[in-house]
């Protein structure tokens, strides 16, 4: 491990205990163009809120539909409003060769580490899953954190592998299964980190937790971080009674009305954030905004949550 990695690691790990990861939203004009200015409003704000990281252009930031520019762009203005306070994940993916074209473009950009998105499209066998963060090892000299969700699944043997890769430092897990999950975190290095990214993962931050991985990602936190920062603190207290009635009226209902539309993991968590104001704008096809029955519900639901906090909308 080369002592960048080992520092990018240490700030990682204690970010994680610290404070949410957080993800955001990328700016779109309402015709669909990136909105730069938009986003460096909306992202030191994020950064303002104390997440123990962030990480521009993954998932939530619709990496899938920027395109090498506007990449560019998204990742130098975080690392610029971050300034060093809080380490910065960009996300990369695609098949390895593209992957690293976006790896250099945030290792130019200032990027502490890389979230490898799950590759695209194809299935692929064990030994593949393994090759692929190879061939982006060798090319790029940022960390980088493996995103297990969709096709991609790691044994306990090729996690044993990729942890072997020196730059790789931990794994994102985005199916849930505690088993093998608990398999993993037992044949893992000392140190390496691992991380709850499961959809809403308030939902399952204990049951995360219950095989050694507190730290998770919110998708609250792109708009409501009071939300999200209030459930955090009563999860590391141990404060049940909050925490379970935080779950029971708003996180669930969040995941129900989630579920009601492919691709609502997106477009509510950037309703919610023009709901209150913020300069996010529209998705991106093939993503569409809610309708207004489902915005209307969203906006209640935000109300109550923000309500259980003590904050206004």
């Amino acid at each position: 491990m080369s002592p960048d990695t080992g520092a990018v690691t240490g700030r990682l790990r204690e970010g994680m205990a610290n404070g949410v990861l957080s993800f955001p939203l990328t700016s779109f004009h309402d015709d669909g163009s990136l909105d730069p200015d938009g986003f460096r409003t909306y992202v030191a704000d994020r950064i303002a809120t104390g997440p123990g990281a962030v990480f521009p252009a993954c998932g939530t930031g619709e990496f899938f539909s920027l395109d090498e520019d506007e990449y560019r762009q998204v990742v130098t203005i975080t690392v610029e409003e971050a300034g060093g306070r809080v380490p910065v994940v960009a996300g990369i993916g695609y098949g390895w060769a593209q992957a690293v074209r976006f790896a250099r473009i945030a290792e130019e950009a200032g990027a502490d580490a890389l979230l490898v998105l799950p590759h695209y499209l194809v299935a692929a066998p064990q030994d593949g899953l393994v090759a692929q963060l190879e061939q982006i090892a060798a090319r790029t000299r940022l960390p980088l954190i493996a995103y297990q969700r969709g096709q991609v699944t790691f044994t306990v043997g090729s996690l044993k592998r990729i942890a072997a890769i020196p730059t790789v430092i931990g794994l994102k897990d985005g199916h849930s299964d505690l088993d093998r999950l608990q398999r993993l975190t037992l044949a893992a290095p000392e140190g390496f980190l691992f991380f709850n990214g499961a959809a809403t993962a308030e939902i399952q931050a204990r049951a995360y937790a219950t095989v050694g991985i507190p730290a998770y990602s919110s998708a609250v936190h792109a708009f409501a971080p009071e939300i999200a920062n209030a459930f955090f603190t009563a999860f590391q207290d141990g404060d049940d009674g909050t925490v379970e009635k935080l779950l029971r009226d708003f996180y669930v209902p969040l995941v129900e009305l989630r579920d009601r539309v492919p691709g609502y993991a997106v477009s509510l968590v950037k309703a919610a954030a023009r709901l209150r104001g913020r300069p996010v704008g529209p998705v991106r096809a093939p993503l569409t905004d809610p309708s207004a029955a489902n915005l209307a519900d969203l906006k209640m639901l935000l109300t109550t949550g923000l309500d259980l906090v003590g904050a206004a909308l």
